[in-house]
């Protein structure tokens, strides 16, 4: 009876392995090229190095990059292209007071 339940634990922890835990809001993957310049041209647009990775959706003809930047996260909006170039970031929050 030992052996069965260490080989169901021994099995029980191989299945666990496979798990990947994505609650932290990351894939898990290192960021695409077209995500790589987006942080970058962020960094440079806010002249702000506190730039996080938010989201991305990939398409054919770009993909958007949402970036936090910040403390606050603030998310800024670019475009990221298959040649490494992107668009010109584009803040998303209020900013009617400046």
């Amino acid at each position: 009876m030992g052996y069965l339940k260490y080989g169901f634990v021994l099995a029980s922890a191989g299945l666990l392995a496979g798990c990947v835990d994505d609650m932290g809001g990351g894939s898990g993957m290192a960021p695409s090229a077209a995500d790589q310049a987006c942080l970058r041209a962020v960094t440079v647009e806010t002249n702000n190095p506190d730039v996080v990775l938010l989201s991305s959706s990939y398409s054919e003809a770009g993909t958007e990059v949402i970036v936090g930047v910040g403390p606050d996260r603030a998310r800024w909006r670019c475009i990221g292209f298959a040649d490494g170039s992107t668009s010109r970031p584009m803040s998303l929050t209020n900013e009617g007071y400046l």
